[in-house]
């Protein structure tokens, strides 16, 4: 089996610090390979994969601002429909865009539809909706106006995050900084419990930011340090008491609740989009309505046993069980 793997050039495959599209590919990518399937991934040049990588952007365009996103998404989607010939499959991870060129081969094409960033481009996906094949990466991310042949859930590298059953006694956000992921919501439950609370992530609204973030800052108290690579990942989710997620929208997936509980620690989240298919409400966290509901679950996150966190993911949300999954569906396109 012969795929061709079409991941964002806005990062990294596998992404330095954010990224999580990439991260998902890469993550698939080398499962895949692992498990016998040869892959081509398409990717920026400075990629690190086991699998052939074919790369004709040298790196993310949010890497390097000097690289045009339109000119080298175009270059890279024509890079790899124009080899479409030697692949069984091309799987999209890059969005609607490529969808466009899906009815100029006769490869057929796997979309997994990584969130609807507007109803704007939902046309595209109307179009080619019958042509090709949409994975909804949760079921609560499905458009009424569109055929999915499944949902398959992101998977991460449990080896990446170490279980820890005695956390410090601080809050966690990790996350974009934005009105979408709560990060001003995180800062109110942190003030009215009197708690530490640790921000961590890239400012993807800087207004917002300086409005609603940068005055509560103070040391050992609200603290924002920026993004983190793998390592502080792994050591901030693991210390942590609790991670906040007072989301203020219908998130698709969020990789930073899997990764959470990888390591023990319980996930406090507004119930909003794809949150009930990754918290079972008080098992591996709390699902509330509002600040004061979070709040009160703070006080109580105790009640929650951190190896039952753990052992979710161990078996809904592993790499291992998103690639075979993924196989399982390749094998179902190629035997139709």
């Amino acid at each position: 089996m012969k795929i061709a793997m079409l991941s964002p050039i806005a990062w990294r495959t596998p992404p330095v610090h954010y990224g999580p599209w990439e991260q998902v590919t890469s993550l698939l990518t080398e499962e895949l390979i692992k498990n016998g399937v040869e892959v081509t991934l398409f990717a920026t040049g400075n990629s690190i994969t086991e699998a052939t990588l074919q790369a004709v952007c040298p790196t993310g365009y949010e890497e390097d601002k000097g690289i045009d996103a339109k000119v080298w998404e175009c270059l890279h989607i024509s890079e790899c429909f124009e080899n479409a010939n030697e692949f069984d499959i091309i799987h999209n991870q890059f969005d609607f865009l490529p969808l466009s060129y899906s009815k100029l081969v006769n490869t057929p094409v796997v979309s997994t539809i990584h969130g609807l960033s507007s109803p704007k481009i939902l046309p595209v996906y109307k179009k080619y909706n019958k042509h090709t094949h949409y994975v909804s990466i949760s079921n609560a991310d499905r458009s009424p106006e569109l055929d999915y042949i499944t949902t398959i859930h992101h998977g991460i590298d449990l080896s990446q995050f170490t279980f820890n059953a005695n956390p410090e006694d601080y809050l966690l956000y990790y996350g974009r900084i934005h009105h979408d992921k709560g990060t001003k919501e995180a800062v109110e439950i942190a003030k009215a419990l009197d708690k530490r609370l640790i921000i961590a992530g890239i400012i993807q609204d800087e207004h917002y930011f300086k409005e609603h973030i940068v005055p509560y800052l103070k040391a050992k108290k609200i603290e924002y340090i920026g993004s983190v690579g793998p390592e502080k990942r792994n050591e901030l989710l693991a210390n942590a008491s609790v991670l906040l997620h007072p989301i203020n929208f219908n998130e698709p997936f969020g990789l930073s609740i899997v990764e959470a509980m990888a390591c023990g620690t319980p996930v406090i989240a507004f119930n909003k989009g794809s949150m009930p298919e990754l918290i079972d409400d008080n098992k591996n966290g709390f699902l509330v309505n509002d600040i004061d509901e979070a709040i009160e679950k703070v006080k109580h996150i105790d009640s929650i046993n951190r190896t039952d966190c753990r052992k979710k993911v161990e078996q809904q949300f592993s790499k291992e069980r998103m690639c075979e999954k993924y196989i399982e569906l390749y094998k179902q396109i190629l035997n139709k």
